[in-house]
């Protein structure tokens, strides 16, 4: 592949995995005590914490990805975070047959945004990068 598609299909790629966690982030920041409650009824501990780092993670993480600045860290952590939040909160094995196929769908959806993530972990950000910029001066 040509360079100039490889950067522009990278930009593109952090771009659409990041907006699953910026809007994200986002909302659980404004909305903590709703978050606290939803993390509560899965039976976490310390629901308004765990809210406060969620939001922040995905929100700060999303950016990062956005402009390519340390999205080794960004990938890797925001891909913990994804799978560790399926397992929590996407339990289609223990939910009523009617709710099945939404969380089986959501987790599978995790499960290969994971992948993504680790991908970029992996591979780096790209050419058009804060990253590869800092790699240039």
């Amino acid at each position: 592949m040509n360079s100039s598609y490889t950067a522009f299909v990278s930009l593109i790629g952090r771009i659409l995995l990041a907006y699953m966690f910026i809007p994200a982030g986002y909302g659980k920041l404004v909305n903590i005590e709703g978050t606290a409650g939803y993390i509560a009824s899965s039976g976490l501990p310390m629901g308004s914490a765990l809210a406060v780092l969620a939001g922040l993670l995905e929100l700060l993480g999303g950016l990062a990805l956005v402009l390519g600045w340390q999205v080794r860290w960004a990938g890797l952590a925001l891909a913990l975070f994804t799978l560790m939040a399926s397992f929590f909160f996407h339990t289609f094995w223990s939910v009523p047959a009617e709710q099945q196929m939404v969380q089986q769908l959501m987790f599978m959806k995790n499960l290969s945004v994971t992948g993504g993530l680790l991908l970029i972990s992996a591979l780096g950000a790209g050419p058009l990068s804060l990253d590869a910029r800092r790699q240039r001066a």
